[in-house]
């Protein structure tokens, strides 16, 4: 089946790629507008981020030969480390670049738009603190560490260390540059040696204060991005892209317009007050100085506007059955 409706998509990565597939397989015709986004140059894919994506993309075997991690070890707070299970893979810059096929085929011309770059450049997201990331690539110096991510906080922020194969990293600084937060350093510096120079980004939580217009829904990490000390970033564009994709199904099959993007409104901002929920634990046990204080009241004002923000819009009305969207009062 063919639904009436064609939908360009702006942006590249997860969260175009997943809306595409999710409304090809509905049955709608998707354009692309191209804009690149710059992006850390390495990411930890959990394996529960990694089936998420597979099954949003029907791609089995995605990521299938990347390397694995499979110990995270976590000094934390000022505490002796603590070695824990984890299950992840290791993504470079350009694995989440997927490929894009534009339909140009006299399907129904666009009148829909999901901007998984930001809609315009004078749409500033509000932002949840003031955090500044660095990373670098570096080498290990302790063959053991090949398959064990490291993080540690320090007095002025924390480090965190991601293998990258044959010996290499990718050493990733918040709160300072790293050269700082390596003096401060008991446990990872000893560990590795930077072999090239950091360059920064932004790792503050933030969003748009505006998620959806009468013909657009904002999408992906141009929309709303988490602070990387939950690693949930890449899981997060799945997931908006999955509603948002069931949001604009259900609206070409008749449904109407404006429950459905009050409710994609209400689930954004939900889901950017459980993450600084989660946040603020991290930051509580860090560290006490005046940066982490600093921190743990910024995340403190976010969570608090992000309550008074749901409280402006209705309840949810849907709920997600696999990749469909469905009123709660039919829901299994």
């Amino acid at each position: 089946m063919t639904l009436p409706w064609g939908v360009t998509i702006t942006g590249g990565g997860v969260a175009a790629a997943c809306c595409a597939h999710r409304l090809r397989m509905a049955g709608m015709k998707a354009h692309f507008v191209a804009r690149s986004a710059p992006g850390v140059p390495a990411i930890m894919l959990s394996d529960a981020a990694r089936a998420l994506l597979r099954d949003c993309l029907d791609q089995p075997l995605l990521f299938a030969d990347n390397a694995r991690i499979a110990r995270r070890i976590v000094a934390w707070g000022g505490q002796p480390p603590v070695t824990l299970a984890h299950h992840a893979v290791m993504l470079g810059r350009n694995d989440l670049a997927f490929a894009r096929r534009d339909d140009d085929d006299g399907g129904p011309a666009p009148f829909f738009t999901i901007h998984a770059a930001r809609p315009a450049p004078e749409m500033q997201p509000r932002r949840f603190g003031d955090r500044t990331g660095h990373t670098a690539p570096a080498r290990l110096l302790i063959a053991q560490d090949a398959d064990a991510c490291w993080v540690e906080s320090v007095e002025q922020g924390w480090l965190f260390l991601i293998p990258a194969g044959e010996a290499t990293a990718w050493l990733l600084g918040v709160g300072q540059p790293l050269e700082t937060l390596l003096d401060q350093s008991r446990h990872i510096r000893p560990r590795m040696a930077l072999t090239g120079p950091a360059t920064s980004f932004d790792t503050t939580p933030r969003m748009l204060r505006a998620m959806t217009g009468p013909d657009w829904i904002a999408c992906g990490s141009s929309a709303m991005a988490f602070d990387p000390i939950c690693g949930d970033g890449t899981a997060l564009a799945a997931r908006q892209a999955i509603l948002a994709s069931a949001i604009l199904v259900a609206m070409a099959q008749g449904e109407d317009a404006e429950p459905l993007l009050a409710h994609y409104r209400a689930m954004m901002v939900a889901a950017m007050r459980r993450h600084l929920r989660l946040s603020s634990q991290f930051y509580e046990s860090g560290g006490d100085g005046p940066w982490w204080r600093a921190q743990q009241a910024a995340i403190a004002d976010g969570f608090a506007a992000c309550t008074a923000r749901l409280e402006r819009e209705p309840p949810p009305r849907y709920a997600l059955e696999g990749f469909r969207l469905v009123p709660r009062d039919l829901a299994a």
